[in-house]
C-alpha cells in the first residue's frame, strides 16, 4: 500500500458542499485540538488491547513533561518505537479499545474549535486530523467528533488481522507529516496552498510551512519563537478569540490580573460583597449589573475574581480605539461595543464566548444614566442581555451596585484615590439566577432588570428629588447645562 493509503475517503456532504479548491483545514491533536495531551487516555486503551499490562517506568512523569512543553525527541523515539510493541496483537482489540476511550477524548477537545470547525464547513473545507498518533487508536474519537478524515501513522496489518510490527506508510511526525498529508492532497485534488493547518508543536514547521495559512494555537516554547520569526498568527482554542495568555506557562492574562482585583487595591473605597456563591462555578454565565459609575467595572473584578472565573466584558468602543488601554481591554477579553452602528457582532462575540462555556459581564442599561434619571427607583435596560439568554440558554445572574458612584462620580475624571480617611462603601450583592421564560425578550429584560433592583439596598427603592447638587454629580465633566432643564431619559440613552 502506497503512502497515499495514508488516508479513506473524507465525507462529503451530499449537497456537495465541499470545494476540493477550496483547500482543506488540517487539525493537530495533542495541544492543540485537545486541551493537553492524549497519552494517557491512549495508554489505557492500549492496556484494555492487551498491547501492555502495567505503567511503564517514568510513564506519569512523560505524559506531564508533554503536557507542559510539548513534543520532544525522546518522547516521538518512544511514539516510533510503539509500532515493535503492537507485534502479534489484534487489530480488532485496539478498534475496540479506541471505542472506549472515543468519549474521554471528545471530552478534552478545546471549547472554542467548534468555531473554527464551523468556520471550515462554511467556506465547504474538509476537516482533517493530523497526528501522530496510530490510525486505529484515533479513528474512533474523529469519527465521535465528526471530522471528515484522519490522516495518521498506520500498522501494517497481516491476513490474519494481527499487525507485523511495521509502518505502512510514513511516521505521521515532523517532515512524515507533511508527506502524508501532501500525499492526502493529492488523492483528494485538495490545494495545500489554499488550506489551514493548526498546530503547537515546532516539529509541525513542515506542515505549516507548506500551507497557505498556518496557525500557531498554544505553542510549545520552540514554536513560540517559530510564529514570531515566520510571522504565523497564533491563537488559543480554549479562550475566546483575542484573549491573551501568559506564552508557555498557559494562565490567561485576565486571571492574572484579577488576582490582584481585591479590595485592598482600593484603600479609598470600602466593600460590602455578598451572594458570590451564586455564581456558578462553570459553564455560560451573564453577569448582569446596574451601572452608576466608571468604577463599577473595578467592582465587578473584585467579584468575579472571587468567583474563581474569568468573564469576557462588553464596553464602548471608546475603551477600545483608547491608546494602550484599548490593546490591554482587548487582551483582557473585552468585546468592543459600537453603539452607533446597530451591529450585531458584539452579541455575536458574547454567543460565541457563551458557547465556549464561558462568563459574559454586561450592564444592560448601556451607560451611566444622568441627570433625574439617575435617581430612578425602576431600572430599564436594553435587551442585549434577555436576547443573549435566549441564543444560549446561559444562566443569567443579577448584580446589585450601590456606592460606586461614591467614589468615582461621573463628573470626576477619576475616582477619589486621596480619601483615605473616610473612604465611602460600595456594595455589591449578587443574587440567584434569573428566572427567565425565553418568549419575550422585552418581557426577559424586565424580569432582569426587576431582578438586578431587588439586589439594590432600600434606599434606591425610595422616591425623592434630588439636589442641584447631586444633579451635578451625575454629568460629564465640563457639563454647563442647567440639570434643573435636563429632560428625564431612559437610561443608556445619552
Amino acid at each position: 500500500m502506497s503512502a497515499s493509503s495514508n488516508s479513506t475517503a473524507f465525507h462529503e456532504p451530499a449537497d456537495g458542499a465541499v470545494d476540493r479548491h477550496n483547500g482543506a483545514a488540517f487539525f493537530d491533536l495533542d495541544r492543540t485540538l485537545l486541551a493537553g495531551a492524549s497519552g494517557e487516555v491512549f495508554a489505557d486503551a492500549m492496556r484494555l488491547a492487551g498491547l501492555s499490562s502495567k505503567p511503564f517506568p517514568g510513564e506519569k512523569l512523560l505524559f506531564g513533561l508533554f503536557n507542559t512543553v510539548g513534543e520532544t525527541l525522546p518522547s516521538m523515539a518512544l511514539a516510533r518505537q510503539a509500532v515493535t510493541l503492537a507485534k502479534g496483537h489484534s487489530q480488532a482489540a485496539v478498534s475496540a479499545a479506541a471505542d472506549q476511550v472515543a468519549d474521554r477524548l471528545v471530552a478534552m477537545v478545546q471549547p472554542f474549535a467548534d468555531a473554527a470547525f464551523e468556520m471550515h464547513r462554511t467556506a465547504g473545507r474538509p476537516i482533517v486530523l493530523a497526528t501522530t498518533t496510530p490510525y486505529d487508536l484515533v479513528k474512533p474519537f474523529a469519527d465521535l467528533l465528526g471530522l471528515d478524515d484522519v490522516v495518521a501513522t498506520r500498522y501494517r496489518v497481516r491476513e490474519d488481522g494481527t499487525y507485523d510490527g511495521t509502518l505502512e506508510g510514513p511516521f505521521v511526525w515532523s517532515a512524515g507529516k507533511l508527506e502524508a498529508i501532501t500525499a492526502w492532497a493529492e488523492e483528494h485534488g485538495i490545494d495545500l496552498a489554499h488550506s489551514y493547518a493548526y498546530s503547537d508543536s515546532v516539529y509541525d514547521t513542515p506542515m505549516l510551512d507548506a500551507v497557505g495559512n498556518p496557525v500557531v494555537v498554544n505553542p510549545d516554547p520552540r514554536m513560540m519563537l517559530m510564529a514570531a520569526a515566520r510571522r504565523w498568527p497564533t491563537m488559543n482554542l480554549d479562550v475566546s478569540p483575542g484573549v491573551a495568555k501568559i506564552p508557555v506557562v498557559g494562565p490567561e492574562v485576565q486571571r492574572l490580573a484579577l488576582q490582584m482585583a481585591r479590595p485592598a487595591a482600593y484603600p479609598y473605597a470600602r466593600f460590602e460583597i455578598s451572594g458570590v456563591e451564586n455564581i456558578p462555578a462553570d459553564g455560560p454565565v451573564i453577569l448582569c449589573a446596574n451601572h452608576r459609575s466608571y468604577f463599577d467595572v473595578s467592582a465587578m473584578s473584585i467579584v468575579i475574581g472571587k468567583s474563581g472565573r474569568t468573564a469576557r466584558f462588553l464596553g464602548k468602543k471608546e475603551v477600545f480605539d483608547a491608546p494602550i488601554v484599548g490593546q490591554i481591554a482587548t487582551a483582557m477579553g473585552g468585546i468592543r461595543v459600537d453603539r452607533g452602528t446597530g451591529s450585531d457582532e458584539p452579541l455575536q462575540a458574547a454567543a460565541d464566548a457563551l458557547e465556549g462555556g464561558e462568563m459574559v459581564a454586561m450592564m444592560p442599561e448601556g451607560t451611566i444614566p444622568r441627570g433625574p434619571a439617575f435617581f430612578t427607583t425602576r431600572l430599564t435596560g436594553r435587551w442585549g442581555a434577555a436576547h443573549l439568554a435566549q441564543m444560549s440558554g446561559a444562566t443569567v445572574i443579577p448584580v446589585g451596585l450601590w456606592g460606586t458612584e461614591k467614589v468615582w462620580p461621573r463628573s470626576s475624571r477619576g475616582p477619589k484615590m486621596l480619601n483615605l480617611t473616610d473612604p465611602p462603601i460600595v456594595r455589591v450583592s449578587v443574587g440567584a439566577p434569573v428566572a427567565l421564560k425565553g418568549k419575550s425578550v422585552d418581557a426577559d429584560t424586565k424580569r432582569i432588570m426587576k431582578a438586578i433592583m431587588a439586589e439594590l439596598p432600600d434606599a434606591a427603592r425610595v422616591k425623592r428629588t434630588p439636589t442641584p447638587t447631586e444633579l451635578a454629580l451625575t454629568y460629564p465633566p465640563g457639563w454647563t447645562g442647567d440639570p434643573a432643564n435636563e429632560v428625564d431619559r431612559r437610561p443608556g440613552g445619552d
